[in-house]
């Protein structure tokens, strides 16, 4: 009798809250979480999701002899959700207002697993901010506000939030439109950052009606994607986009 197939051991990146000041209880502690809609998406198919956490050098907790390095040889793919802005001076800027500073101590823990899982040659794929990152890590830059530094362009964030919706159109002879076999669709749009400057190797995959890009891929020795979109959100309407194939394509790379 054949056992079971081994599910794929998928790594997702923390979101990070820190201590607030004055704060109490939960609120004095630096917590790591994942957003559960990214991470019942990910786990949707034959896949175990683990979230991979960042231990602080100057934290309580020691990391031992526990590497990010040893995450991405045990894992099979990356996927970075979404969440605070990226730092500007990860792209060597300054803030142009206080608000827009970012965190760069969760940069500096997922510069660290991209690199890594780059070096490794395992799959990446990054939502939201996880696409602005992986560009970022490959020498790219970001635009740091959309209203205000590129004033023509759509609302792509709003106070209905996973329910702000508008359109994207996927590149001719880009691999994203291979694997969704649509020109394009409706997608979850929650962002006020987006990328600017391409990095090195890297190619656009999708825009929205404003040229803004959308979707972004590596064009490298291993798989390596990102959307500007909220894939996980999907299923709360009937007219969006069917995430299914990016998922599948992921996945796909990663068994």
């Amino acid at each position: 009798m054949l056992g079971r197939r081994r599910p794929v051991h998928i790594g997702l990146s923390a979101r990070i809250f820190h201590p607030e000041t004055g704060g109490t209880g939960l609120k004095t502690k630096t917590l790591q979480v994942l957003e559960q809609s990214v991470a019942q998406w990910a786990a949707s198919r034959d896949t175990l999701v683990l979230m991979v956490p960042s231990v602080l050098s100057d934290g309580a907790l020691m990391r031992s002899n526990i590497r990010i390095r040893d995450y991405a040889d045990y894992l099979d793919g990356l996927l970075l959700q979404g969440g605070a802005d990226v730092s500007p001076r990860a792209y060597g800027e300054e803030p142009l207002k206080p608000e827009w500073s970012g965190d760069p101590v969760r940069d500096a823990y997922e510069l660290e697993l991209v690199h890594e899982f780059m070096e490794a040659g395992k799959p990446i794929l990054g939502i939201c901010r996880g696409m602005q990152l992986i560009n970022v890590a490959l020498g790219g830059s970001l635009y740091q506000d959309l209203p205000t530094q590129c004033p023509g362009s759509l609302g792509h964030e709003s106070h209905e939030y996973d329910r702000n919706v508008h359109e994207v159109a996927f590149t001719a002879d880009g691999k994203m439109k291979d694997w969704f076999k649509v020109p394009g669709g409706k997608v979850a749009s929650i962002h006020h950052q987006a990328v600017n400057r391409l990095g090195k190797d890297v190619v656009v995959e999708a825009t929205a009606p404003d040229g803004v890009i959308e979707a972004i891929r590596w064009n490298g020795r291993s798989f390596v994607c990102g959307v500007q979109w909220h894939p996980e959100f999907h299923h709360l309407g009937d007219d969006m986009l069917d995430c299914s194939p990016l998922l599948e394509a992921f996945l796909n790379a990663a068994r």
